[in-house]
């Protein structure tokens, strides 16, 4: 399927796919997510051999974020990472989004306060506390 010459491909698998644009370290990755429902390809869920095609919306879920991307080229190879980003384009309101909800986490961390274990000294007090009762 792949042409010798380059890396460019007539029919690529939706994993293989994502797996040459590096979203997934490998394709059993890909393909977990696929079928988790956590990749949308053209606004619906699809199964892990959908055919990629050029202009198609994929949107990908991974951890908080979601990624709504065009696809710009097809690859069935796994290259270097400045080759995989080539492969496709980031929406700008996906982009916005993703850094206005990182921007909210980073001020939400930061007011919210980080529980740690109580030290053996700080564990007597409670004891000695709950004990007063």
């Amino acid at each position: 399927m792949a042409d010798n010459k380059s890396n460019e491909a007539k029919e690529v698998r939706l994993d293989k796919w994502l797996w040459a644009a590096r979203f997934f370290k490998t394709r059993q990755l890909a393909k977990e997510a696929i079928e988790g429902g956590k990749v949308h390809y053209n606004g619906t869920r699809s199964k892990v051999s959908k055919k990629v095609e050029i202009d198609a919306v994929i949107d990908i879920r991974q951890g908080y974020d979601i990624k709504t991307i065009v696809v710009n080229a097809l690859s069935d190879k796994r290259g270097p990472a400045a080759n995989a980003q080539l492969l496709y384009q980031e929406t700008e309101d996906s982009l916005a989004k993703r850094e206005k909800e990182a921007l909210l986490r980073k001020l939400n961390k930061a007011n919210t306060p980080n529980p740690t274990k109580p030290t053996k000294k700080e564990r007597r007090k409670i004891i000695s506390f709950k004990q007063q009762d």
